[in-house]
C-alpha cells in the first residue's frame, strides 16, 4: 500500500487512457495517474482500434495490471439490444462479458479498496460492493442532458431515438449516483445541475475539475511551428477538436457558413483551420468553402494554436469544461467562444475571454480582435495568467486521495 489504509484500486473507463490527445483520455490518463500515486491500480478499458491496442505498453508501464478489450459493438445492435434489455443505449455499447467477468476476478482476487468507474458507460461493470469497498463513479458529464438537447426539436425516428436516450440515461444516471459513494462531474455548473435533478446531496455529488498540462501547453515550451506555407499570410482562426464528434462538427460548420463570410469581408484572405482527428465527410466538404481548411490528425496541436491570431469554440451544444478553451488560453492564445463552451471555466468573460452567443456575434468579436492587437495580446497574457492560477492538474484532482480514501 502506498497510503496508509488504502490498499488497491480498479479503474474502469471505457477508452484506453492513452496518450492523453483527446478531451476524454485527457481526463482519464491524468485521473488514473493521479490514482497510481495513492496506490496500485488495475485497469479495464476498452479499444477503439488497432492504434488504442498500441498504446497497451504504455498503459501496463504504470498499472499493475490490465484489460483491454478491442471494442467492435454495431450502434445499431446496441441500440435494438439496449430497447430489448432496457437499457440506455450507451450503456450497451460498450457491454462485454468478458469486462464483467474480469472485474469479478480482479474483485476477488486482490485486496480492492475502491472501484472508479469513469464515464456513465461503465458504470454497469461495477458489480454491488462489499462493505469496507468504496465505489466512486466519475460520470465527468451529465451525457443524458446532451441527448436531452439532441433530440429537443427534431423529428422523425432519430430524434424519438435521442429523447428516449436522455429519458432512460437519466434513470441510469440516478440509480447509479444512489449506489456509489460519491459522483464527480467535471464543474460545479453539472454537478449542481444533477443534484437538481437527483435530489442528492453534496456529500454524494461533487465537482471534480479538468485541468491542462500547462509546462506542454506553453508559448515557451519546444515544438514545431507552423512553415511559412502552412501559416499562410493572413489572420488565422484555429477550432480544435475531435472531428466525428456532433458538437464539434455543428460548431464548424455555423462558423465556416456564417461567421467566416464575414469575418472575409473585412479580411478577404483570412482563413479558418479545422484542426482534428477523424473529420466526417460533411467536415471534410467544408473545405470546398472560401478560406476553410481541414487539416484531420496533426502531430502535435500546439504548432496551430501558437500560429493562430484567435482561437474560436462556437459549440452549440456543450457539456462540462471544454479541454479545447484550457488548451488555447494555456497557450496565450485569445479565444472567442460561445456561452456553452465558456461554461463551467473559471474566468471573467472580456477580461480572459470574449463570449459570443450567436454566430454573428462571433464574427463581430473576431473582426474586433483582429483590428486592436493590443487588445488581442492582453487578452491571451490574462488567459495563460488565469490557467497558471487557476488550472493545473495537480490542484485540480488534489481532491482525489479523500474521495478514495473516504
Amino acid at each position: 500500500m502506498k497510503s496508509g489504509g488504502i490498499g488497491e484500486i480498479l479503474f474502469l473507463c471505457h477508452r484506453i487512457p492513452f496518450p492523453p490527445d483527446r478531451g476524454d483520455k485527457i481526463r482519464s490518463h491524468n485521473l488514473l495517474r493521479k490514482l497510481c500515486e495513492i496506490a496500485p491500480v488495475h485497469v479495464g478499458c476498452f479499444a477503439d482500434d488497432a492504434r488504442d491496442m498500441s498504446f497497451a505498453t504504455e498503459l501496463g508501464d504504470i498499472s499493475a495490471s490490465q484489460k483491454i478489450i478491442p471494442r467492435n459493438n454495431s450502434r445499431v445492435l446496441a441500440g435494438l439490444k439496449g430497447l430489448a434489455n432496457g437499457q440506455p443505449m450507451l450503456v450497451a455499447l460498450f457491454d462485454h462479458p468478458v469486462m464483467h467477468n474480469w472485474v469479478r476476478e480482479i474483485l476477488a482476487a486482490r485486496p480492492i479498496s475502491a472501484v472508479v468507474a469513469y464515464s456513465a458507460q461503465m458504470a454497469h461493470f461495477v458489480p454491488v460492493l462489499e462493505e469496507g469497498k468504496r465505489f466512486v463513479m466519475d460520470f465527468v458529464d451529465l451525457d443524458s442532458a446532451k441527448y436531452t438537447a439532441y433530440g429537443e426539436g427534431q423529428g422523425g425516428p432519430l430524434g424519438w431515438i435521442n429523447r428516449r436516450e436522455g429519458r432512460v440515461l437519466l434513470d441510469f444516471e440516478k440509480a447509479v449516483a444512489v449506489r456509489a459513494n460519491v459522483s464527480t462531474f467535471v464543474s460545479e455548473a453539472e454537478a449542481s445541475l444533477f443534484r437538481a435533478v437527483s435530489g442528492l446531496s453534496t456529500g454524494k455529488v461533487r465537482a471534480l475539475e479538468n485541468g491542462v498540462a500547462l509546462d506542454y501547453f506553453s508559448p515557451d515550451a519546444q515544438f514545431e511551428r507552423l512553415s511559412p506555407e502552412e501559416r499562410g499570410t493572413g489572420p488565422l482562426l484555429v477550432f480544435t477538436g475531435q472531428m466525428d464528434y456532433r458538437p464539434n462538427i455543428e460548431a464548424v460548420d455555423s462558423f465556416a457558413r456564417i461567421s467566416m463570410p464575414a469575418i472575409r469581408d473585412a479580411h478577404p484572405d483570412a482563413r479558418f483551420a479545422i484542426v482534428g482527428r477523424s473529420p466526417t465527410a460533411a467536415v471534410e466538404a467544408l473545405a470546398s468553402l472560401p478560406g476553410v481548411t481541414v487539416t484531420g490528425a496533426v502531430a502535435d496541436v500546439r504548432g496551430w494554436l501558437a500560429a493562430a491570431d484567435v482561437v474560436v469554440a462556437p459549440l452549440r451544444i456543450a457539456r462540462g469544461i471544454q479541454n479545447k478553451v484550457l488548451e488555447a488560453m494555456a497557450m496565450g492564445r485569445p479565444v472567442v467562444a460561445s456561452a456553452q463552451a465558456s461554461e463551467g471555466i473559471d474566468v471573467q468573460w472580456d477580461r480572459h475571454l470574449l463570449v459570443a452567443s450567436n454566430a454573428g456575434q462571433e464574427a463581430a468579436l473576431v473582426l474586433k480582435l483582429l483590428a486592436d492587437k493590443q487588445l488581442s495580446a492582453d487578452l491571451g497574457k490574462a488567459a495563460r495568467a488565469r490557467m497558471v492560477e487557476r488550472y493545473d492538474w495537480s490542484a485540480t484532482l488534489a481532491g482525489v486521495p479523500a474521495l478514495i480514501g473516504g
